[in-house]
């Protein structure tokens, strides 16, 4: 394992210094090297000259409010008459590739000063805002709450050159450089994945600069480095550096850089002095600014990993759900043992950021509204967020405490997009064979005699859990689809044999070398090529969820004679001591009723094809997942008491929330699944939807449902797959309460559930 990571460390490192570290920066946005070619703008000279910025309320930072920078103040533009071409010509002199959309209204929040743009008519081809038809600089009738915004694209235009015709006026300019590095310089930096310490360079008319550190600060490192990945900044040996430098040429930027360390990229810090022109040979009495970067837990490997182990972690106050990707999800707070969500009014990129620091990534690449990635359940915990930048948890920020989810629904739910660190884990990991770049044929690197080769993954065994994972690698969002037979995707011939077998993932994995797996010694009986494991990946997956309080309120016994309950017994639900049962015995059982909710941003379908539903006399319908739930009484320590059995289900919408049309019908053969925002209910006097108890005797237990527990269907969250409730039983009544959601509570809560799993369904 040790001669496999120096030789993946050393092929890292190679790429990284043949391809000027591209790969580790490419989920930034930032473009490679294209064939288009940046030529900076001859603007005539009767034209005004204006600078701009993206300011306001953001949530992303290629996004914001329109200022403009003239006669020695800056001010907005009126969203009169502007469009989609103006934003162009925005984001185009902002050095963007291009517009995305444009927002009027002070959606970006009231600016402030002058207005110096209205009526603004723009063809898109325009070299700067200012060479646009409008009323005439500074003649307006608009007021701040018209001012205008615009998206721009990630990327920015390749080989872009930041040209100020206002340099001695450059108080409050935002940085504009067409890309940003790290790059390692001494031998012991350039080893390390991911890449932490190193000179920090911006690329400005498509060539590499270095940043005289004369006026560099913490707060440019502490930005620098989220931007990167990282939590945080550190200290580092000056004297090492002080001497590599003397030995070298560097070639300046002609510029400081002024951040106060709440930004989320260097785009939002403001451009800092001009520098001397002798800076550029030798920048006066400094040298090139270094940055140093903690990586988060996750990211940094350390020999001390075991021994961390032997510790209880301290629970966390806030966690992510439904993302598809590391570094992105819901936000979830704990707040009074409860886990809950956060309304997103005011929601910015500084909140997000304190968030994606506070978990150990870096920066907020984006923050995100209107429950984009899957509603939560639970209660609204925190709303109106506002943070300074510098809190160690969301939880420290200020909020609304008089009406934490007043006016606030779960449509509502925030979230967050992180920025992570480059850790090369999709080089090692491909896709072949498919009809679009979302499923193929997979295919990994691995070090076969000394040397690294592609091969395929055995599909012996290989599930949804192990789909899920390589999805996540490549940065694909959620599996939806897990093959064991890829007969039909012509993978790459040279990477026919199989390299790796016996994989098993719990799902949470960041690589697929991460997960279980034979070593050396493969063992795939039926060989690989056609028998290859393959995947189809989806942005999006549905996420069901048992409303708890359902099922405690429907929760009560009955006493059914034997020859009431003979398609119950022909289908397995009654406990095995029934089939000794007279036919005019009772049976008792445990009724209650399961309403499954469908939280997530996909609609939830059987994974089995209509051809194989099964015919249920018993409900008079087709079932399209022969287990779908599990339903078990444990003692306290877990163990059964009373033999629970596997439902199985015909999917439906029941009901849907307003506004949401259903599409699901069991009837007359129909299409079964549930959609977003729908729910499917099995009341209480249905067949089978019971426990039988006949034989269990008096006392206190533990009741659990388990939804979709063999994972045969991928969803954007499993942990919330269970419900738990505190029973109790005289021999005559029974008492269910305490319902909640697995993982729902905090970790001292789940303590009273001995037994139960909280974090995960079940182990495989």
């Amino acid at each position: 394992m040790s001669a496999l990571w120096s030789i993946l460390c050393h092929l890292a490192t190679l790429s990284c210094i043949w391809g000027a570290c591209r790969a580790q920066y490419e989920y930034l946005g930032y473009p490679a090297p294209a064939e288009e070619h940046y030529t900076p703008p001859q603007i005539p000279a009767d034209v005004p000259k204006i600078l701009l910025r993206l300011a306001g309320e953001k949530r992303k930072h290629n996004e914001g409010r329109v200022e403009v920078f003239y006669d020695g103040q800056w001010g907005t533009v009126c969203d009169d008459d502007f469009n989609i071409h103006a934003a162009q010509v925005v984001c185009r002199e902002l050095g963007y590739v291009e517009a995305v959309s444009w927002a009027p209204a002070s959606k970006y929040g009231k600016g402030e000063g002058r207005i110096w743009f209205d009526n603004v008519h723009c063809r898109g081809k325009e070299k700067t805002l200012a060479q646009c038809e409008s009323n005439g600089i500074g003649v307006s009738d608009c007021k701040h709450s018209e001012d205008v915004g615009v998206v721009c694209s990630d990327k920015r235009i390749p080989g872009f050159r930041f040209l100020n015709p206002l340099a001695n006026n450059i108080d409050h300019m935002t940085i504009q450089v067409e890309d940003v590095r790290i790059r390692p310089v001494l031998s012991s930096s350039r080893k390390r994945i991911p890449v932490t310490e190193g000179y920090m360079e911006v690329k400005d008319g498509g060539k590499w600069k270095q940043v005289c550190d004369v006026e560099w600060s913490s707060m440019n490192s502490r930005v620098i480095c989220g931007m990167f990945g990282f939590p945080g900044e550190r200290r580092y040996n000056t004297r090492i550096y002080r001497m590599f430098a003397s030995r070298r040429t560097h070639t300046y930027w002609d510029y400081s850089v002024n951040c106060t360390g709440t930004e989320a990229h260097l785009s939002s810090c403001k451009l800092g002095h001009l520098l001397s022109p002798s800076a550029n040979s030798s920048c006066s009495q400094g040298i090139p600014v270094v940055v140093s970067c903690i990586p988060g837990r996750a990211f940094a490997p350390t020999h001390m990993a075991n021994y961390r182990k032997a510790f209880r972690q301290e629970q966390p106050l806030v966690r992510l759900r439904g993302g598809g990707v590391v570094g992105e999800g819901r936000v979830e707070v704990l707040k009074n043992g409860e886990w809950g969500t956060i309304c997103d009014d005011h929601w910015s990129l500084v909140a997000a950021t304190v968030v994606c620091r506070e978990l150990g990534f870096g920066t907020a690449k984006e923050a995100l509204s209107g429950g984009r990635l899957g509603q939560g359940m639970g209660p609204v915990h925190m709303n109106e967020v506002q943070c300074s930048g510098f809190e160690k948890s969301v939880t420290e920020c200020q909020f609304n405490m008089d009406k934490d989810s007043e006016g606030c629904s779960h449509e509502e739910d925030a979230g967050v997009r992180c920025n992570v660190p480059a850790m090369g884990f999709q080089q090692q990991l491909r896709l072949s064979g498919g009809r679009n770049p979302f499923e193929g044929r997979v295919e990994v690197l691995m070090e076969r005699n000394g040397s690294l080769v592609w091969g395929t993954v055995c599909g012996d065994s290989w599930g949804t859990m192990e789909a899920m994972v390589v999805c996540r690698q490549l940065g694909l969002g959620f599996a939806s689809s897990a093959f064991q037979e890829t007969w039909y995707w012509p993978g790459t011939v040279t990477a026919d044999n199989v390299v790796m077998s016996g994989v098993h993932c719990a799902g949470t994995e960041m690589s697929l070398s991460h997960c279980l797996h034979h070593g050396e010694h493969l063992r795939c009986p039926r060989g690989g090529a056609r028998y290859a494991a393959g995947v189809s990946c989806s942005e999006t997956a549905p996420d069901l969820v048992l409303n708890p309080q359902v099922v405690e309120q429907t929760t009560y016994l009955e006493d059914r004679q034997m020859f009431m309950l003979q398609c119950a017994y022909e289908e397995n639900c009654l406990a095995s001591t029934s089939g000794s049962t007279p036919a005019n015995s009772y049976r008792r059982l445990l009724r209650f009723s399961s309403q499954i909710h469908n939280n997530g941003q996909a609609d939830f379908r059987p994974k089995a094809s209509r051809e194989s539903w099964v015919w249920h006399d018993c409900h008079r319908h087709y079932h399209s997942m022969e287990v779908f739930t599990y339903y078990d009484l444990l003692s306290l320590n877990g163990s059964k008491v009373a033999e629970g059995h596997k439902a199985s289900f015909c999917l439906e919408d029941s009901e849907c929330d307003e506004g949401i049309e259903k599409r699901y019908e069991c009837a007359n053969f129909g299409e079964q699944g549930i959609t977003v925002s729908c729910w499917d209910t099995y009341r209480h006097d249905i067949d089978c939807q019971w426990v039988d108890i006949t034989d269990v005797k008096p006392g206190d237990y533990l009741f659990q449902i388990v939804i979709n527990p063999n994972y045969e269907v991928a969803e954007s969250d499993y942990t919330n797959n269970v419900v738990k409730c505190r029973t109790r039983y005289d021999g005559h009544r029974i008492w269910m309460y305490n319902c909640h959601i697995g993982g729902s509570v905090s970790g001292e809560t789940e303590e009273l559930f001995p037994g139960l799993l909280s974090n995960q369904v079940t182990h495989r």
